[in-house]
C-alpha cells in the first residue's frame, strides 16, 4: 500500500487566487530503509482472567504498504516486540487457536514504543475455522496488491468478508484495491464500512474523507478530516487536506489555520505554502502572502506547474 509519494487531484476554482488541489497520501510504494525506522511496538496478549496467553500468532501490516509485514509469536510472559518500524500506523492482528482473534489499528511514533494489551476471549471452534480462513483470504489480498494484482486483490479481500464480515481491516483494505482500479464509489461504500466497524481509525477516517473529497463531497469530506487532525494532529496531510476541504466551502481563513499547521509539522510541505499564499492574497494580507510564495518557489520541483503563477503572483506583489 502506498503512502509517501503524493498523488493529486484538482478541484474547481472557488475564487481568485484559489486552486484547490488535495495531496492524496494513502497508497505509496515502499522505499528504502532510512535511519527514521526507529519506532518499536510492545505488547502483551492476555485471556479474559488476565493470564498471558503464550504462542499467539501476531501480524503487524503496515499501513503505507502491505509488503511490509512482521509475523511474530508472544513469549511464555504473553510478551511480544518489534523494533525498527517505520513511523506510522500499522494494524495488528492477534490470533490463537481456541479464541477469538483480534484486529485494530496502533501508531508508532519515532524514537517512541508504543504499548498495547490485548485481551482473547475464548472462540467457538466453527467461528474459528470461519475466521482463520478469512485471515488467509486477507493476507492472500495484500500479497497479490503489493504485486500490484489490485482487482485480484479485491476478489480475495470480498471473500475475506463474506467469512468475517465485522472485520474493519477487510474493508479498509478492500477500499485501497478499489481506490487502485478507479472504482470510486466502491472505494467509498468500502471506506464507510471501515470507518462504520472502527469510528476511531485515523486511516478509516483520512481515506473517507478523500474518497468523499473525490466526489467533490467536501461538507463530509470536512468531517472525517476533522476526525482525522483530532485523532493525530501532528498529521501534515490530515491538516492540509482538511484546509482544502474548508477553502472549497469559502472558508479561507479556517483553510489557512489548517495549511500553517501543516508547515508546522513539515517545514518543507511545498503544497501548503502554495495554497498559503494564495489564500493570504485573497485575505489582503501581502507580505505574509510574499513569504509563503517565495518559500514555495525555493522548495518546488523545477517541473511544477504552479511555478509560473507563483513568481507572477509575487512580482505583483512587489511592485
Amino acid at each position: 500500500m502506498r503512502q509517501f509519494s503524493r498523488s493529486r487531484i484538482k478541484m474547481a476554482k472557488k475564487a481568485i487566487f484559489f486552486f484547490g488541489v488535495i495531496s492524496l497520501l494513502w497508497l505509496a510504494e515502499v522505499g528504502p530503509a532510512r535511519a527514521q525506522y526507529q519506532g518499536k511496538i510492545e505488547g502483551v496478549v492476555v485471556d479474559a482472567a488476565g493470564n498471558p496467553v503464550d504462542r499467539a500468532e501476531i501480524t503487524i501490516i503496515s499501513q503505507w504498504s502491505t509488503a511490509v509485514t512482521y509475523h511474530l509469536q508472544t513469549d511464555s510472559h504473553g510478551r511480544f516486540a518489534q523494533i525498527g518500524l517505520r513511523p506510522g500506523y500499522f494494524i495488528i492482528q492477534v490470533r490463537k487457536q481456541g479464541f477469538m482473534p483480534r484486529s485494530f489499528e496502533v501508531k508508532v511514533s519515532l524514537a517512541e514504543t508504543t504499548k498495547i494489551e490485548v485481551k482473547l476471549e475464548k472462540s467457538q471452534e466453527v467461528a474459528e475455522r470461519n475466521l482463520s480462513n478469512a485471515d488467509k483470504l486477507f493476507l492472500q489480498g495484500n500479497k497479490l496488491y503489493a504485486e500490484k494484482k489490485y482487482e485480484e486483490a479485491a476478489a480475495a479481500y470480498e471473500e475475506a468478508i463474506k467469512l468475517s464480515p465485522a472485520q474493519w481491516g477487510y474493508y479498509f483494505n478492500l477500499g485501497l484495491a478499489y481506490k487502485k482500479i478507479q472504482k470510486e464509489t466502491e472505494a467509498l461504500q468500502a471506506f464507510i464500512k471501515a470507518q462504520e466497524l472502527n469510528p476511531e481509525s485515523f486511516s478509516a477516517n483520512k481515506e473517507l474523507g478523500e474518497a468523499l473529497a473525490r466526489q467533490g463531497d467536501f461538507g463530509q469530506a470536512r468531517v472525517y478530516y476533522e476526525k482525522a487532525v483530532a485523532l493525530s494532529p501532528d498529521d501534515p496531510d490530515a491538516n492540509y487536506n482538511l484546509g482544502v476541504c474548508w477553502l472549497n466551502l469559502s472558508e479561507p481563513e479556517k483553510a489557512l489555520t489548517y495549511f500553517q499547521k501543516a508547515v508546522e509539522a513539515n517545514k518543507d510541505y511545498v503544497d501548503a505554502y502554495y495554497q498559503m499564499g494564495t489564500v493570504l492574497i485573497s485575505l489582503n494580507r501581502p507580505q505574509e502572502a510574499i513569504v509563503s510564495l517565495e518559500t514555495f518557489i525555493k522548495l518546488a520541483a523545477s517541473s511544477d506547474s504552479r511555478l509560473e503563477t507563483a513568481k507572477q503572483l509575487l512580482a505583483y506583489l512587489k511592485k
